[in-house]
């Protein structure tokens, strides 16, 4: 490596270094993040839906007419919010009032 590639490849670290101090990562919001889609593969294949009071409380696995995102376990993010990670759909996000047939009652 030439001393002028040396000394420009430090020049661009002290720059970038700089910026990474200086404007910090900011962890993602549950608002930054996509919504799913009823037509994703796999929402489709767990019967995901936007609104739990579509489907009909007897047909689901573990009946229960309260079962939604919102009081899944799988659902991450502050109660409260209309969108919210869940584990099964990495990086998107589920309606807090939605359901999938993966819906597992809070611990």
């Amino acid at each position: 490596m030439s001393n002028i590639a040396r000394r420009k490849f430090l020049q661009i670290s002290a720059v970038a270094a700089a910026g990474v101090i200086a404007f910090p990562g900011r962890e993602a919001q549950a608002g930054d993040l996509p919504h799913v889609s009823v037509d994703d593969p796999l929402a489709a294949g767990l019967k995901y839906t936007h609104d739990a009071s579509t489907v009909d409380p007897a047909t689901r696995t573990q009946p229960a007419a309260e079962q939604n995102c919102a009081n899944c376990q799988l659902v991450q993010g502050n109660d409260g919010d209309a969108w919210r990670p869940c584990q099964l759909f990495p990086g998107k996000a589920v309606a807090a009032k939605g359901w999938c047939s993966a819906w597992v009652p809070k611990a």
